[in-house]
């Protein structure tokens, strides 16, 4: 890694902060920044607000993460995953969660087919519905464990295994699991191994007066709108690949770390609204996720380079699903999200505040 010296508008870094070297060229730039605004124009065609879901979506399929999304049902959850796959030209499919359904059903199994002209029989693979590039993992909380595991081998090794043979999976491989809040009976909760493996837990909320008009409009009307592609599967490997050149400050990846390491109650100098409130803490893979997505935020706003906004504006999707909050904190009706602005006010972003604070030189040296 280079020691050159770099300073970036609107980051707060201190002069002489080492930084990546950068390897994002400015086509590239504004190469992420037409296919999101070409992306946006298409997805409006269909879809009536939701920037921010759209945007987070965005993010983590350029991060090459997967999505858990998080509504009442009616908020067109599955039309905006349906329409992202169309509006980027890849394969979808749907794969509806019930307490029936069985990991080879998804995954899917060998069959035995006979050679009519030989009469032999051989094995064949069926491919099941993850075989695609992007997979909408429909009310994933109605299935049991079994099943919501089969999707672990998935989403982190894209691979099945069935017998003793692994299948590869397309590339890209785009997982978003639904869940509905709001009917838990018959539900099992996903265990936070398996939440974990999403890079973001994404609320989607009810639209606004002016969107649900619109929507209502556009809903009972005779008119079709269709979508047109913008992006290729080559194309979006590729852009995955630049995200990953962005630069990032040692100074950014100690903010990360500030962050993230401030949610277990076992860490010394962890604040006392956490040791109050959090029974389980967020692990490494959280800093990975926030630091990629932050790379990735900048890019389709047009920035080569990740500043503190970045990462403060990812940090409620990368955290609310791998926060356990205590019995006495749920009981108070405090909620993840609380906890993680409380966390946000009390991080000073600033480089010479961040290093001085004795607090956090405590935490740095744990």
């Amino acid at each position: 890694m280079s020691d050159s010296r770099v300073s970036h508008p609107g980051d707060t870094a201190m002069p002489g902060a080492q930084a990546e070297p950068c390897g994002v060229d400015s086509w590239a730039i504004e190469r992420l920044g037409a296919a999101r605004r070409k992306i946006m124009q298409q997805l409006s065609r269909v879809i009536v607000g939701q920037q921010q879901v759209i945007d987070e979506l965005l993010i983590s399929l350029f991060s090459r993460g997967h999505c858990l999304l998080e509504g009442v049902p009616g908020l067109a959850k599955t039309l905006i995953v349906s329409t992202l796959a169309e509006t980027l030209n890849l394969s979808f499919s749907r794969i509806q969660f019930t307490p029936d359904l069985m990991p080879a059903d998804i995954t899917g199994t060998d069959i035995i087919e006979e050679n009519k002209a030989t009469g032999s029989r051989d094995y064949r693979f069926l491919e099941g519905p993850l075989f695609s590039n992007v997979v909408l993992a429909d009310e994933i909380n109605r299935t049991p464990p079994k099943t919501q595991a089969a999707l672990l081998e998935a989403m982190q090794e894209r691979q099945v295994t069935v017998g003793r043979v692994r299948h590869r999976l397309a590339d890209p491989f785009f997982v978003l699991a639904t869940q509905n809040p709001i009917e838990q009976e018959g539900t099992y909760p996903l265990p936070e191994a398996q939440q974990d493996r999403f890079m973001f837990k994404v609320f989607v909320r009810y639209p606004s007066f002016d969107e649900e008009f619109e929507v209502a409009r556009r809903t009972t009307a005779a008119v079709e709108q269709n979508v047109e592609p913008v992006l290729t599967g080559d194309e979006i490997l590729q852009l995955q690949q630049i995200v990953r050149q962005v630069p990032v400050s040692d100074h950014l990846i100690r903010y990360a770390l500030a962050l993230i390491r401030q949610t277990r109650v076992d860490q010394p100098g962890a604040p006392e609204v956490v040791r109050e409130t959090i029974a389980w803490g967020a692990g490494p893979r959280a800093v990975q996720y926030l630091i990629l997505g932050a790379k990735a935020r900048a890019l389709l706003d047009g920035r080569p380079h990740v500043n503190e906004r970045d990462l403060a504006a990812l940090l409620k999707p990368v955290l609310r699903h791998r926060l356990v909050l205590s019995f006495t904190a749920e009981s108070e009706g405090v909620t993840a999200d609380s906890v993680i602005d409380k966390i946000l006010e009390m991080t000073p972003s600033k480089q010479d505040e961040l290093i001085n604070d004795a607090r956090f030189q405590t935490i740095f040296a744990s």
